[in-house]
């Protein structure tokens, strides 16, 4: 299995843009993306990169494997 490594809110909102997701909708300290129903706050906390496990629930829902997003 591919291992996810930390990244900028900016890499992760471009990532999500590339499978559909509008935005970002700046609200407070987060960024959201949307997509139908599915609303995913993206935190923007500086220039501090997003942790591995936030990166792994952001794809655990959206429902598409680390290999997909790896790939994008």
């Amino acid at each position: 299995m591919p291992k996810l490594t930390p990244l900028k809110a900016s890499e992760v909102i471009r990532k999500l843009k590339k499978i559909g997701f509008q935005g970002p909708i700046h609200w407070w300290r987060h960024s959201h993306m949307v997509k139908w129903e599915l609303t995913i706050p993206v935190p923007l906390h500086g220039n501090k990169d997003l942790k591995v496990w936030l990166i792994s629930m952001i794809i655990n829902e959206i429902g598409i494997s680390r290999e997909e997003w790896i790939a994008l």
